[in-house]
């Protein structure tokens, strides 16, 4: 029974039909393999309806535009080239330095909380949207400057940029854990 069903499915979404995108590669892949027709990589490639992600090389070594961004964690100061759009949770993930960012930018935590140090710097910065507000009032050590770090995203005007990585953040997930980046 399960045969004909993965036989019946396969065939639907079979890229001859031109119906591949109705379906999604790691399903076929998956019922591929358990109906026992595993094949290579490239046979399994072959059903999957979307574009392969390439990856490597970040946008600023790609000869994209850049400011510099100096992120403070307590004595230590690093400063990165960021490239313009790029929020900067992204570029503190892009550059090792940790900045947790627990719900992957979806604003529904307070962990890439950053604190902007000057004052001229954060009041050039596009207002924070209720959304971010809710979310920074659960932040730990909340200033007049505090921002979360998957809001601020990088332009010229922002270049030369200093923002602190505060001591702790509030995860109330997990207590003391410092996730990587996916």
């Amino acid at each position: 029974m399960f045969r004909q069903v993965a036989r019946q499915l396969l065939h639907r979404c079979s890229p001859v039909t031109g119906a591949a995108s109705h379906c999604s590669g790691t399903s076929i892949a998956a019922v591929a393999s358990a109906a026992g027709w595993g094949g290579s990589e490239a046979a399994r490639r072959a059903w999957h309806s979307s574009p392969m992600a390439r990856h490597g090389g970040s946008k600023a070594e790609e000869g994209a535009e850049t400011i510099a961004v100096t992120f403070v964690e307590g004595e230590t100061e690093r400063t990165v080239r960021v490239p313009l759009g790029q929020s900067l949770l992204e570029a503190a993930h892009s550059n090792d330095i940790e900045l947790e960012g627990a719900c992957e930018a979806s604003l529904a935590c307070s962990t890439c909380h950053v604190i902007v140090m000057n004052r001229e710097y954060y009041d050039i910065l596009d207002e924070p949207e209720e959304d971010e507000l809710d979310m920074l009032d659960l932040a730990f050590g909340l200033t007049e400057t505090s921002r979360l770090g998957c809001q601020v995203l990088a332009r010229k005007d922002l270049d030369g940029l200093k923002v602190k990585i505060p001591a702790a953040t509030r995860n109330f997930a997990v207590d003391g854990f410092k996730p990587k980046p996916h």
